[in-house]
């Protein structure tokens, strides 16, 4: 099943031109025949974040995957707004991205907060914004599962 995606990529220093992290996610999400049906990049704002949800739905999109704003820092509030909207949430996402990453870069793994949950008949997934974080998220568990987690959804 080819799932439509929405990209955002939050961050407070990246722009369009800047952000690999995004043209990763999108490139890799079309190679797999998923198509993308939005691309922005904001703030890590609570209320930019809420914004994007609406957009995404608004085009139809049944996945919206967020990179940035996952770690510790005092602006990263990614996590907190996208989990205050959960209505289900996904804990072996994050576990098992954080086990993944654990083999790639070690113990700074922990510092990684991503996650995953539904929203409004859509599934979100929060990353962190590094590039490396994003192959390694979309490779091993986002796209094997993208189009049967959606599937899910319309159970």
């Amino acid at each position: 099943m080819h799932v439509s995606a929405f990209v955002v990529t939050c961050s407070d220093s990246r722009d369009e031109s800047k952000d690999e992290s995004g043209r990763v996610l999108r490139e890799l999400l079309e190679a797999e025949g998923h198509s993308v049906s939005g691309y922005r990049v904001i703030k890590d704002e609570p209320e930019a974040i809420r914004e994007m949800l609406k957009e995404a739905q608004s085009v139809g999109a049944r996945a919206v995957i967020f990179n940035g704003g996952t770690g510790i820092g005092r602006r990263d509030s990614t996590v907190e707004t996208l989990q205050g909207l959960f209505e289900k949430t996904l804990p072996g996402f994050g576990e098992l991205f954080r086990m993944l990453s654990f083999k790639e870069i070690g113990s700074a793994a922990m510092m990684s907060r991503a996650t995953a949950g539904t929203y409004q008949g859509m599934i979100l997934f929060s990353l962190p914004g590094s590039p490396k974080a994003v192959r390694l998220a979309l490779q091993k568990l986002i796209l094997p599962e993208l189009g049967h987690a959606v599937r899910e959804l319309t159970r």
